[in-house]
């Protein structure tokens, strides 16, 4: 096991990679995501992942909610109300809906009416720099690539679940009819053969973009000044930075309003953290208990 905590620029090497490749990862650029699903379902396919049930929720065109052992790609439709008598929000070409004579987007109406902008982001496994869900795990199954990535070898686990807690984001699942621990391999065997990843290779906006972590990052922090020189304030990155709770994240996103308007935590923290603090209470305590028990052994043998 290597390090639980802090900034981690190679977890590659630190998972005992001598020479290895690239760390790869995700950049999902929500402002150009238009919810066709492609990603869904190109994940799906590539991976022979198991249907959700077609089961439509009533709650919005969102079908899928959440993450999840058979979902490893979810496309989130966040219908979020626009006043735009208070705020005059840029238009970016995303879908909305609105006063009739606009094209159904409230930003650029005239008429001060309240209108409904669905924001949308495909979300996905963070293939965190700490990853909790590898850490608790006890078979093995779960391993850093060398390409710095977190993957589930099924044929190993055992479904206990521990890593379903330590995930900070609930994205790790069983499967009910196996009760195996699943999740998004960033595509491990394309990557291997050279390939993109199923999802970005499927997206027909590039808001899925594949490629090097650290050259991600640069062009992500690009179009973050760009869509704050359009006057998007509400713009920011989640999971870019490597000095986070989790030391940065292999799939990370540009986000247009607060991380928990798409369902995200706000400020995730690697869940075994404090494990090495924990281990240290405890073998002070045992050692403090095991001295009192020779002290009052002794006791008795004088007496």
């Amino acid at each position: 096991m290597g390090r639980l905590w802090g900034r981690l620029d190679d977890p590659t090497s630190d998972a005992g990679y001598d020479q290895h490749p690239p760390r790869m990862g995700f950049f999902t650029d929500t402002s150009v995501c238009i919810g066709c699903k492609a990603c869904e379902v190109a994940c799906k396919e590539w991976n022979e992942i198991p249907d959700d049930g077609y089961v439509l929720t009533g709650m919005s065109y969102d079908n899928t909610q959440e993450l999840g052992a058979d979902t490893w790609r979810h496309v989130a439709f966040v219908e979020k109300p626009v006043d735009v008598s208070v705020s005059s929000p840029v238009d970016l070409g995303m879908p909305g809906s609105g006063p009739p004579g606009t094209g159904g987007d409230p930003a650029s109406d005239e008429s001060g009416s309240d209108g409904v902008r669905w924001l949308m982001s495909s979300d996905v496994c963070k293939h965190c720099t700490h990853a909790a869900c590898l850490d608790v795990c006890p078979t093995g199954s779960l391993f850093r690539t060398e390409y710095g990535t977190v993957v589930v070898q099924t044929d190993i686990c055992n479904g206990c679940g521990y890593c379903v807690p330590a995930c900070p984001y609930g994205v790790i699942d069983l499967r009910e009819d196996d009760g195996r621990a699943f999740k998004c391999t960033l595509c491990y065997d394309r990557l291997k053969e050279g390939q993109t990843p199923a999802c970005a290779q499927a997206c027909p906006t590039e808001s899925i973009q594949f490629g090097e972590l650290d050259e991600l990052r640069e062009r992500a922090d690009r179009r973050l000044e760009e869509l704050h020189g359009k006057g998007v304030d509400a713009a920011r990155l989640y999971g870019r930075d490597p000095e986070d709770g989790v030391g940065g994240d292999g799939a990370f996103f540009l986000l247009l309003d607060e991380p928990e308007v798409y369902g995200l935590p706000p400020d995730p923290v690697v869940t075994t953290r404090d494990i090495g603090s924990i281990w240290r209470s405890v073998g002070a305590a045992a050692a403090t208990v095991a001295a009192l028990g020779i002290a009052a052994c002794a006791g008795r043998g004088r007496r």
